[in-house]
């Protein structure tokens, strides 16, 4: 599993832009930058869709008070799955990422069977990143949601 002063692995990612899907790296996404990921299990589940993502829609200003360039909110779904969670919740203001083949979980060890969710989906989690160098990281247990909440990155950064 990844840790404290880890480099983040070299993976491709997706996300909808206005009426596309686009491709980015990590090197696109977080070199030179100070960046909050979190990490859910999947979208519009009950605590992903009722906790995790609305208090860092909340919190967004304030995150970004700290010197944040950007929130991702990461999910092994597709880019179209993770638009349309987003716009649900009034996220647009965040970098709704997909994983969709789990290619970044599984290279930071953060991967879970699911079963019921459609298999492999990503642990719960939230990390700070400074220029692709994981500072704080945030693992949640199993069915647990204390440690990865956008309050307790907030108080980290």
């Amino acid at each position: 599993m990844i840790e404290v002063n880890d480099k983040l692995p070299s993976v491709q990612f997706q996300f909808f832009d206005t009426n596309e899907v686009k491709t980015v790296t990590t090197e696109d996404l977080f070199a030179g930058q100070k960046v909050v990921l979190f990490a859910v299990p999947d979208a519009f589940t009950p605590t992903c869709s009722e906790s995790h993502l609305p208090g860092y829609v909340v919190n967004f200003d304030k995150i970004k008070a700290k010197g944040v360039d950007k929130v991702i909110c990461l999910s092994v779904n597709d880019a179209f799955v993770m638009s349309s969670w987003g716009k649900a919740h009034n996220a647009e203001h965040l970098l709704m990422l997909a994983d969709g083949g789990a290619d970044f979980t599984k290279a930071i060890g953060l991967e879970a069977e699911t079963g019921i969710f459609g298999g492999i989906r990503s642990r719960r989690y939230a990390m700070i990143v400074e220029d692709g160098i994981v500072t704080q990281l945030n693992v949640e247990e199993p069915k647990e949601f204390a440690v990865s909440d956008a309050e307790s990155i907030l108080a980290l950064l």
